[in-house]
């Protein structure tokens, strides 16, 4: 087993004497995600077809505003919790889509985008008033708790401990992009999403997809992966023609192209 950590004991920004006890804290608090992985049954105008869609035009939206990946999580998360409180009418399914963002942009980012930006984003579905009103009413249905572990905060370690390159590094962030837009992957514990992608992508880049420092830093074996591995696999190579953003994306040079790439999944 490596010390990942090792490399970085002189650097202070690091702060590698509290990176344990930091995930130690985060997979405590990932134990209670604040929504149920079956609310969507709960939801009688819209549907995952519909939230898929969002997300994915979401996906297009922090792309273009150059967000950081957290922004995009902390989005979603934000979408989940709050359609596991509340009904929401199709209408304003977008609505409630791009006051999230607004709000993932004003917890994470330096510079979030202005309403205007957003109400042009939506081609003036909503009024800035309806993005604000909506704002406060999400704030409050989720008691202003909008600090959480998604994802990506697991993901950032992992892949440390893989020993990823870039091309290993966009391979899983493409993978775990597109888990955001599967509600199916909602049962499963954000760590173990962060790990199952991290495994793929090392398998499909040629690689032994587990590692015994893989196993210590993530906290699962290969076998613990196999359910969410399982959920996963079908739709890794997915050519869905409505929901393109996150391929296209991830279909750039800057991202090595790896969208492209003919994935394998586990069997």
């Amino acid at each position: 087993m490596d010390d990942i950590d090792a490399v970085d004991a002189d650097n202070p920004l690091a702060c590698v004497e509290y990176a344990e006890n930091q995930y130690t804290h985060y997979r405590e608090k990932e134990c209670r995600p604040g929504y149920d992985p079956a609310y969507m049954a709960k939801q009688p105008y819209i549907n995952v077809r519909m939230r898929a869609i969002l997300v994915d035009w979401l996906v297009e939206v922090h792309y273009k505003f150059k967000c950081c990946p957290e922004t995009l999580y902390l989005t979603v998360n934000i979408i989940d919790r709050f359609l596991d409180r509340k009904q929401v009418p199709r209408p304003k399914l977008q609505l409630v889509g791009v006051t999230a963002f607004l709000i993932a942009c004003k917890y994470e980012e330096i510079y979030p985008p202005e309403v205007k930006e957003l109400v042009y984003m939506t081609d003036g579905a909503y009024t800035r008033k309806q993005i604000i009103d909506m704002e406060a009413f999400m704030l409050a249905t989720l008691k202003f708790q909008v600090t959480v572990c998604t994802t990506h905060c697991f993901m950032v370690r992992f892949l440390k401990a893989g020993h990823a390159d870039n091309k290993i590094y966009f391979l899983a962030s493409y993978i775990s992009e597109r888990t955001l837009q599967e509600v199916d992957i909602l049962c499963f514990l954000p760590s173990m999403v962060a790990a199952a992608a991290v495994y793929l992508a090392r398998k499909n880049c040629g690689l032994r997809p587990w590692s015994p420092t893989l196993t210590h830093y993530t906290k699962y074996t290969e076998e613990a992966l196999l359910p969410c591995l399982r959920v996963l696999s079908p739709w890794l190579n997915s050519r869905s023609q409505s929901l393109q953003a996150i391929r296209k994306k991830y279909g750039a040079s800057k991202f090595m192209m790896v969208s492209g790439m003919d994935l394998e999944g586990m069997v």
